[in-house]
């Protein structure tokens, strides 16, 4: 893929987990979770989105909300499990991206609050029609996701060189 063609981030927050007695990074879905994943994904599907790439994190619950999502895609795009992104800051979430092969033009991130929301928030230099109110009045809620575009290497992605294009969050 060329430099020159716009490049999509799509960020995913994990869907609603549960709160047993189990260490945070292990935390599985909770029902609710189990119902928003899969419709999440169609919604991504919807979008009509070729993801090249997923990087999810290694958290029991992004596993398992990617394991649902994904079954609505028409493809299963290569899937990277990163520890990093895992308690990551928008900062830190950059650097991971900063490291995506140029080759891939759609990549999928799903992981966790408050990195995801903060990373939409300072990648998104503008946004189209009321993309941004929406996810200003939402905030980031579980299972929600936003779409970013941007032109140039993933070396260059930065703040705010990112248009918003999409926001989605499943109904309460």
């Amino acid at each position: 893929m060329s430099v020159a063609e716009p490049r999509r981030i799509v960020l995913f927050r994990h869907a609603k987990a549960d709160w047993p007695d189990v260490a945070d990074h292990e935390r599985p879905l909770a029902e609710r979770g189990r119902m928003d994943a899969p419709v999440a994904g169609r919604k991504l599907a919807d979008s009509g989105i070729p993801f090249d790439l997923a990087l999810c994190s290694t958290a029991n619950r992004t596993r398992e909300t990617w394991k649902l999502a994904v079954h609505e895609f028409p493809q299963r795009p290569r899937t990277v499990y990163e520890e990093r992104i895992y308690e990551a800051t928008p900062g830190e979430l950059v650097a991971v991206l900063n490291e995506t092969p140029d080759e891939a033009g759609n990549v999928l991130l799903i992981g966790h609050n408050p990195g995801v929301h903060g990373l939409a928030e300072v990648l998104a230099g503008s946004a189209e029609g009321d993309a941004g109110e929406r996810m200003a009045r939402r905030g980031f809620p579980t299972a929600a996701f936003a779409v970013l575009t941007f032109t140039g290497s993933w070396k260059s992605l930065e703040p705010g060189v990112c248009t918003l294009t999409d926001y989605w969050a499943p109904t309460k």
